[in-house]
């Protein structure tokens, strides 16, 4: 049996059965799954983007068109170069289209200008880089009490939420721990945790499991099926390894800026 077979999609697996795969630090306390919605989280519609390189255009997306819907995780697959990163800092309103629409909860990002589309992530989207981006100073829990003040999250819900997305990621052990006091695996636990503190309805993942080895990234995969279900939250990730896909609901196929 291959390590991905527990968690095939096509199987949806429960939050507790998840946790139990991981042993205990991954069981959390499930609140009700509220009424799912058809209606598209976001929607892209014939977005292209072309920068300038020695004056000479370079088309790096080349009429993308897709869906996320509510509570998916969705992966953008394909090799260096092939326009995933591009497009996935689209979808977070990090750039804008050059050509096309981008649709998020019935927001114009597409039209949106610098000051609208930085509210709107920071109120509704969490980031996990490839490189961590932790605060090396800070501990676990400083690190995600921190997303929280950027947030503007009212200050007495600040320690509640933050025990509980540490532990939720099953750090509840290593909550003071600095990041180089950490494992690759558990820094990256940090990151998922601090993205999803302020409850956001999307979370994009730049090749989060790059840098780790085969063991940590299906449990990587694995706390992120379980936030989906306990957080009611839609995850669109990056990704190269081939070895992860059965866990998507869908995997979009980038090669030369278009899907195939």
């Amino acid at each position: 049996m291959g390590m991905w077979t527990a968690f095939k999609r096509k199987t949806k697996p429960s939050g507790e059965e998840i946790a139990a795969s991981n042993g205990p630090a991954l069981e959390v306390a499930h609140r009700s799954m509220a009424p799912q919605s058809n209606e598209p989280l976001l929607t892209v519609n014939g977005v292209e983007r072309t920068f300038q390189v020695g004056g000479q255009p370079l088309h790096v997306l080349k009429g993308i068109n897709m869906q996320l819907l509510p509570n998916q995780l969705v992966m953008l697959r394909g090799r260096s170069g092939s326009g995933k990163t591009t497009l996935l800092n689209m979808l977070g309103g990090l750039d804008q289209p050059s050509k096309g629409e981008i649709w998020f909860h019935g927001l114009p990002f597409h039209e949106m200008g610098d000051n609208d589309r930085t509210l709107t992530r920071r109120k509704e989207m969490g980031f996990i880089f490839q490189a961590f981006a932790l605060m090396p100073l800070l501990s676990a829990w400083e690190n995600v009490e921190l997303s929280l003040r950027m947030a503007g999250v009212p200050k007495g819900e600040w320690k509640q939420r933050v025990a509980h997305c540490l532990r939720l990621v099953g750090l509840e052990k290593r909550m003071h721990h600095r990041p180089f006091e950490l494992s690759g695996g558990e820094q990256q636990r940090v990151a998922i945790a601090k993205a999803i503190a302020h409850r956001p309805r999307l979370l994009l993942a730049d090749e989060p499991t790059a840098e780790l080895d085969s063991q940590m990234s299906a449990q990587i995969m694995a706390v992120f099926q379980n936030i989906i279900e306990t957080e009611q939250v839609t995850i669109c990730m990056t990704t190269h390894d081939p070895t992860i896909l059965e866990v998507a609901d869908h995997v979009y196929e980038m090669v030369d800026g278009k899907f195939v």
